[in-house]
Order: structure tokens, then C-alpha cells, then sequence
């Protein structure tokens, strides 16, 4: 889905058209017209006279927003080199904190005590929130006993010093065989707001489970195992939908609801539902190559958000970030 967008970006550059971010614009019509046998030729494409390095990195949930802007830049910047890592949210604030990096995926907004490591670095920045997400439950495709969950359940099994061990533990008529729980880790934004959400306290939560920042861990682990069960993004489960089984959270209005674009965006998803961002670094943002690929990103995130099966924010909330930066 990615390449078809990038296609179409590329059509309508060479057709002559503004290339969002890139501070590119179609050379003027000659005036001819398609009507009376006259034939229009479309004006040549401008030449991004962007150079430079773009460096980002943080939250392993906004990693493939961001992947799919940076390759999408790229080909219409040649000469732009965009390196995108994943450290989880909290890693790529410290670098962003530090100043080794322009822009910070996260999958949460930045706490206080990152703020202040930023200030005392004199590093201003603009919060730019780029997306909606799901915190989804997934369990094995041979689980055949959990058909919901509510908030009050997922504490008991992920509280810490849960005393929960076997499913049945749960709920009695669920069996007697051991839970092998896989999640974030404690770096990772998704691990701060399920625990928030769930456990009441960001951070707060059992030790005792398969952690990782890198979410295909996590989806290979719950795969493979038939007790296992997890927590990460909706766009996670969207990709492996074939491997995982989706489980319906009773919402605040006691309604079992799956993640699903419709649900995310209508708010019924709820209290799993979050928004993604990226931080900018302002001294930054003073480059051109950085301030373009932070336009371009904002200008082309309706698309490319759901390209990678992610939800995009109302129009009106990306307007309001271009005002931001222009």
C-alpha cells in the first residue's frame, strides 16, 4: 500500500503539481487550453534544492507513520537523508532530550521530567500529533474461551504482584493452564499508557512476562504459544491479523467493542484509544530540510497513516499543526 501511495505522489510531481513539504510549486500554465483543438503541456517538474540529514527516532508504534513519510520524502528529495530508529518512546526522548536527534516518535506525550531535560539542553520544541491508535488485546488463534475482556480483568492479570498464574484464576470457567503474558517494554509509550489506563499508574505493572520493544517479538510470541496472551497497537494486529485473535474490550458504557478504524475514530473504543506525535525540535526546524519533511508529514499524513493501517486525526487537527509550524 505504501508503494501505490508513493506512485501517486510521484504522478502528480511530474505532472506539476505542489509537492506538500518539499517547498516545491508547478511552474505557471502557459495559458493554452485543452478546449478549442489547443493542447495544454504540462510545465516540467522543479527540482528539490533540499539537502541534508533528518534524524528521528523513538516510539516503535509511530515507527511505520514515520517510515512510510521518510521513504515518500526521499523520493521526491534525493538529496534528503531521513534515518528513522526505534528506541521506544522514552529512549528517543532522551536523545531527543540530549539533542542528538531532530524529531521524537512517541506514542504518549512528553512527561515532566523529559520536558525538563530538554529545557535545561535550551531545546524548544513543537508537539505534533499525527495519528490514532488502538491498545488492542490479542491471545493465540487456538484460544477458544476468551471471547471478552473487561479493564477490571486485565488489572487482576497485569497488576503488579498479580496473583493471577493460570487462566482460570481469571475466570473459573476458563482452564487451568498457565498465562504466558507478552507486552512492551518499560521504554515503550505503549507500555505507559496501557498501564495508565489499566493499572491506574503509568509504569506500574508485573514484571513477570516476555517484554520487548520491538512489536513482531511480540506477535511471533503470542502466535506461537496457545496460553499466551499480549497487548500492543491496532496496526500491529491489522499486519498480522492471519496470525492473532482480537480480543473485544467492555468500553465505559459496559459495551464489548473491537478495535477497528470506525471505533478508534468515534471514540467506543474506549479507554484504549490514544493519540501518536512527534516532537520537533525547534533550533532544528531552523534547517530547511528538517521543517520541510515536518510540512510534508503533516500535509500527507491522511494518506500515508492509513496506508500503514493507522488512523488518521480530523482535517481540521492537521491544520491546526501546519498553522504551528508555518
Amino acid at each position: 500500500m505504501k508503494k501505490k501511495v508513493g506512485s501517486l505522489l510521484l504522478v502528480l510531481a511530474m505532472a506539476g503539481s505542489v509537492l506538500a513539504g518539499c517547498g516545491q510549486s508547478a511552474a505557471p500554465n502557459n495559458g493554452n487550453s485543452a478546449s478549442g483543438g489547443q493542447t495544454t503541456t504540462p510545465a516540467a517538474p522543479t527540482e528539490s534544492k533540499l539537502s541534508g540529514e533528518v534524524k528521528i527516532d523513538g516510539s516503535s508504534t509511530v515507527f511505520p507513520i514515520t517510515e512510510a513519510v521518510a521513504e515518500e520524502f526521499q523520493n521526491a528529495n534525493k538529496d534528503v537523508r531521513v534515518t528513522v530508529g526505534v528506541s521506544g518512546t522514552g529512549g528517543g526522548f532522551k536523545k531527543f532530550g540530549a539533542g542528538e536527534i531532530d524529531i521524537s516518535d512517541a506514542s504518549r506525550p512528553i512527561k515532566d521530567k523529559e520536558k525538563e531535560e530538554a529545557q535545561k539542553n535550551n531545546i524548544e520544541y513543537l508537539e505534533i500529533p499525527v495519528a490514532y491508535d488502538g491498545l488492542s488485546i490479542l491471545v493465540n488463534k487456538e484460544n477458544t474461551w476468551v471471547d471478552q475482556v473487561t479493564i477490571e480483568e486485565l488489572k487482576k492479570i497485569w497488576e503488579p504482584n498479580s496473583k493471577v498464574k493460570l487462566w482460570s484464576d481469571v475466570r473459573p470457567e476458563w482452564p487451568k493452564e498457565e498465562i504466558k503474558l507478552y507486552g512492551p517494554g518499560t521504554d515503550s509509550g505503549t507500555f505507559d499508557y496501557f498501564t495508565e489506563v489499566v493499572n491506574g499508574e503509568a509504569q506500574k505493572s508485573r514484571s513477570d512476562y516476555t517484554a520487548s520493544e520491538d512489536d513482531n517479538v511480540l506477535v511471533q510470541g503470542i502466535a506461537g504459544d496457545k496460553n499466551s496472551l499480549g497487548y500492543f497497537g491496532f496496526a500491529y494486529y491489522e499486519e498480522n491479523m492471519d496470525k492473532l485473535k482480537l480480543i473485544p474490550v467492555v468500553n465505559k458504557e459496559g459495551k464489548a467493542v473491537l478495535p477497528s478504524f470506525e471505533t478508534i475514530m468515534d471514540g467506543s473504543y474506549n479507554p484504549m484509544s490514544r493519540p501518536l506525535f512527534i516532537y520537533a525540535s525547534k533550533k532544528s526546524m531552523e534547517r530547511p530540510e528538517v521543517k520541510g519533511f515536518v510540512k510534508y508529514y503533516i500535509e500527507n499524513a491522511p494518506e500515508l497513516v492509513k496506508s500503514v493501517y493507522y488512523v488518521p486525526m480530523k482535517p481540521e487537527e492537521y491544520q491546526a499543526s501546519l498553522a504551528k509550524i508555518q
